[in-house]
């Protein structure tokens, strides 16, 4: 049977950090930094999908969209001209551009717009 650790020095000194955010799983580097192509182009068919969300957010409603064919650096100004598009807030996360508020048929119009394949998908 394994000893307890007493103290938090017992443990190493570190306990929890948000200090690197996520990494790529090959090279182990954070994705903004990543060469290795891991982090690059998300696979999938090349269409991106609109949806309403409320689960899990407190009853808030919010619009994310998935599967852009993008690299990073593009999704993250995409994501930015979508935020001022709609007048609201929003974040990146994982590859899914979340936007606050019900902005589907609106975010369909400018993803298509922008030259991008969508289509609104959930209920």
């Amino acid at each position: 049977m394994a000893k307890k650790a007493s103290s938090f020095a017992a443990l190493g000194g570190l306990v929890y950090s948000t200090d690197a955010g996520r990494h790529c799983p090959d090279c182990g580097k954070p994705l903004a930094e990543c060469v290795c192509g891991q982090a690059s182009v998300p696979q999938g068919d090349g269409i991106c999908r609109v949806r309403r969300e409320t689960k899990g957010r407190g009853g808030k409603t919010v619009t994310t969209v998935s599967g852009v064919p993008l690299p990073p650096d593009q999704l993250k100004e995409l994501a930015t001209v979508l935020k001022r598009r709609c007048g609201t807030g929003g974040a990146l996360k994982d590859g899914v551009i979340e936007i606050q508020g019900d902005h589907v048929e609106l975010l369909l119009g400018e993803l298509l717009k922008q030259g991008l394949k969508a289509k609104k998908a959930g209920g």
